[in-house]
């Protein structure tokens, strides 16, 4: 309420305050002097106070103004000066009516009034504990009048209540500390129907000395803010406890895990059966459901009230409500005793009696749906939690039914598509590794864990002429089904080059030829792929306990002596394949008999917890333990260096190198003229007999040497060395100094030759050609049988 006045005390302006305040109009004061309102018993004195002509500064007066109906007011007049623009003084007042002062009655009445009025919860206790005031919503909230409650403790006043004894055991500390605290109650408080959550502050009333004389707890309902937060706090669990791993047993695990006891006491996930086995699966003939029971979750230990057993399949007649729910995909909520319920229940005497021994009494089910398709079931019960699931639940449920869902699709998917790859990659790895005259073999391969993916690791054993034996190992940069595929491009690769028998280096510098064709066909604007790997291929020859080895950025091999000594094989690097263009060295040594070879990727090696070196000594130590098998030797080291499931692939081939003995290889160095034929003939006869060869082995033999002898001497050069090798099978060498390799072809009638290559194939089980450094080398094996 504001008025101003000019320098000669007349009304310039008359606000609407100042008009409801007085009841005059603006048009009855403006332009009057302002003393005509003022009480004409004390106009004198009032005017006195006013300010004199010319001071500025701020004032106030109490003042009595008559009202337009006589009635007489005391107001507080309070006023500011204002310089208009000709310098003149305005003064600004405002009009406040004192407040008047209340009494000590009046006070207690209104602090009555806030007590009982309040909408929170609130009582006073004595010394003794016992309530001796309970405010209105206090009493509604219990069921009780205050009469009923005055002179008990809570827990006598609500001993249903489970957070009375805490409600006690609080406002005893706050008498004998002083100290105000605060509890956080969640209850279901008779006659409440359903929990219900509340903040209850307990405070210590003082009296002027400090000393404490009644205690007073407010209660304040934040049901709907914990029911909130609750909500929250699953979907935020649910969002970062399921689905960690792509597998589905563990996801539907974590599922119930989470549910239960935090939404439910009994949580089950139960899949489709046909979600689980090959397409085509037929229905049950009445209509129900089959499903597997992947996981199951109770407040009791074992899960007791369970009628089946996790990884079970079981069905759901077309009368249950559950099965409704998988066929509609609607979530649904039920009591035990609706009419479909006990339908349902009394189909199956061992779930009836289920329900009724432990009292289940709720029940909620909601479809797991993912991508437009149903996968199964997420069931929920409750038998130890009083109230009934409410419309809440189920939209807490659906919530995390739906993110259930989304990571058992996951995870099914997954499940497959590695299930493919690593079909696709055990079809590609050699099944059994035959028996090898060189060599005694052992291997192990590892997959990476399931969060990985199908790697592109290979070994292989491939048997070359003369008793030798290649030994590979490789990895396929990456992981998934195209690593996989990859590796066995690679491995179809170097089998097809080990059979032309070429050295280390030379094969290496094919199968880099082989990925860099493989990666220009990946891009067709011309751009380089992004296959990569790495590989190494050892030659070992048991005649002459020679091996030779060559490495594509692969780790080096590993050999362990006779003698217990064991040590890394030192050769170059050389570079990764797919590169191209860059050269490979091989590496030659001489192996004693009896010694341990092992060749390995580089996932048995790598750790993020352990330095390479001390992985790599660690790996020797173990090759290096004494072991009654090469397989104990694998276990061993994969023992030694893998804790748990490694991060990725593993390949492991393990060696034991044989050698033949002199008088297993008889060798002959042989002139270049025909007449040499008969006398190659009668040595190899003889040789055949030391050696107690059957006759009819010892004739085609000498077939054999007559034909490839005589090859060399008609199309080959000096010198001419005929080898005869003496172990499981019996093999026929003739090397010359001609580099080029002979043909079958096809004799005509009136031919000359033609025919030696051909009769060579028919009379042995294998024969072929290779090159050696000074020349070829053509070969034949045949078994040993009489025939």
């Amino acid at each position: 309420m504001s008025v101003a006045v000019d320098e000669l005390g007349n009304v310039t302006a008359w606000s609407a305050g100042a008009e409801r305040l007085l009841g005059h109009a603006p048009a009855d004061v403006v332009g009057r002097p302002l003393a005509g309102l003022i009480d004409a018993e004390e106009r004198e004195a009032a005017m006195a106070g006013f300010p004199a002509a010319g001071q500025v500064t701020e004032w106030s007066e109490s003042v009595t103004l008559v009202h337009r109906d006589g009635r007489r007011l005391g107001v507080c007049l309070r006023g500011v000066p204002l310089l208009d623009g000709e310098g003149r003084t305005q003064w600004f007042l405002t009009l406040r009516q004192p407040t008047q002062e209340a009494t000590p009655e009046d006070v207690r009445e209104l602090l009555e009034w806030v007590f009982y009025q309040s909408p929170i919860a609130m009582t006073l206790h004595d010394g003794e504990r016992r309530m001796i005031r309970a405010n209105t919503e206090m009493t509604r909230i219990l069921g009780r009048s205050e009469e009923q409650m005055r002179g008990r403790t809570a827990s006598e006043i609500a001993p249903a209540a489970r957070s009375a004894g805490r409600l006690d055991r609080a406002i005893d500390l706050a008498f004998r500390t002083g100290e105000p605290s605060m509890e956080e109650i969640l209850d279901r408080v008779p006659p409440e129907t359903q929990v219900r959550a509340w903040t209850t502050v307990i405070s210590p009333l003082k009296d002027s000395a400090g000393q404490v004389r009644a205690v007073c707890t407010a209660l304040l309902d934040v049901t709907e803010q914990y029911r909130a937060r609750r909500r929250l706090m699953v979907l935020n669990e649910a969002s970062t406890r399921i689905g960690g791993m792509l597998d589905v047993h563990r996801t539907a695990e974590e599922t119930v895990q989470l549910v239960v006891p935090m939404l439910a006491d009994f949580a089950t996930v139960d899949l489709l059966e046909q979600e689980l086995e090959p397409p085509g699966t037929e229905p049950p003939p009445d209509g129900g459901v089959t499903l597997i029971r992947m996981a199951q979750e109770s407040v009791l230990e074992g899960h007791p009230e369970s009628v089946v057993a996790s990884g079970e399949a079981h069905e759901y007649p077309a009368i249950s409500p559950l099965a409704r729910c998988l066929v509609t995909g609607r979530a649904t909520r039920h009591y035990v005793g609706d009419p479909e319920m006990r339908a349902w229940l009394h189909a199956s005497p061992r779930r009836e009696a289920s329900v009724r021994q432990y009292g289940v009494h709720s029940v909620m089910s909601v479809p797991l749906r993912a991508r437009g398709t149903t996968l199964g079931l997420l069931l929920f019960m409750r038998h130890e939690q009083p109230l009934p699931f409410d419309d809440d639940d189920l939209f807490l449920a659906e919530e995390v039914a739906a993110r259930a869902a989304v990571c058992i699709d996951n995870a099914r998917r997954y499940t497959r598509e590695r299930s493919t790859a690593v079909t696709l990659q055990r079809s590609l790895l050699p099944g059994h590794l035959p028996p090898q005259a060189a060599v005694e073999v052992a291997s192990r391969y590892l997959p990476a864990g399931p969060q990985i993916g199908v790697g592109g690791d290979w070994f292989d054993v491939i048997p070359l002429s003369g008793t030798r034996v290649a030994l590979v190992v490789g990895d396929v940069v990456g992981h998934g089904i195209h690593a996989s595929a990859t590796m066995g491009l690679l491995r179809t690769a170097v089998r097809t080059l080990a059979d032309v028998d070429l050295p280390p280096d030379e094969l290496l510098t094919h199968l880099d030829d082989v990925v860099s064709r493989l990666n220009a066909e990946q891009e067709p604007n011309g751009a380089r792929g992004d296959i990569g790997a790495t590989c190494l291929y050892a030659v070992y020859d048991p005649v002459s306990r020679r091996c030779t080895l060559a490495r594509a950025g692969h780790p080096e091999p590993a050999l362990v002596t006779p003698d217990g000594t064991a040590r890394y094989i030192r050769m170059p690097a050389g570079p990764p394949l797919g590169l191209g263009g860059m050269p490979f060295e091989a590496t030659e040594i001489e192996l004693p008999e009896g010694s341990l070879l092992a060749l390995y990727t580089d996932g048995l090696i790598e750790s993020r917890e352990a330095d390479l070196g001390v992985r790599l000594s660690e790996l020797l130590h173990a090759l290096a333990e004494p072991a009654p098998s090469l397989e104990a030797t694998c276990d061993t080291a994969l023992k030694a260096l893998l804790s748990d499931r490694p991060s990725d692939d593993v390949a492991l081939l393990t060696v034991r190198t044989r050698a033949l003995t002199a008088d297993q290889v008889a060798t002959w160095t042989l002139p270049s003229e025909p007449a040499v034929v008969s006398e190659a003939r009668s040595l190899v006869a003889s040789q055949l007999a030391r050696w107690g060869v059957g006759e009819a082995s010892a004739y085609v033999t000498e077939l054999v040497v007559s034909e490839l002898v005589t090859n060399a001497i008609r199309y080959g050069s000096s010198p001419i060395q005929l080898r005869l090798i003496h172990d499981q099978t019996l093999i026929c060498e003739v090397s010359d100094a001609n580099s080029a390799a002979p043909h079958l072809r096809r004799a005509r009638v009136f031919d000359e030759g033609g025919r030696g290559l051909l009769l060579v194939a028919q009379l042995t089980q294998a024969w072929g050609t290779r090159q050696t450094s000074v020349g070829k080398t053509i070969w034949a094996e045949q078994s040993l049988a009489d025939f």
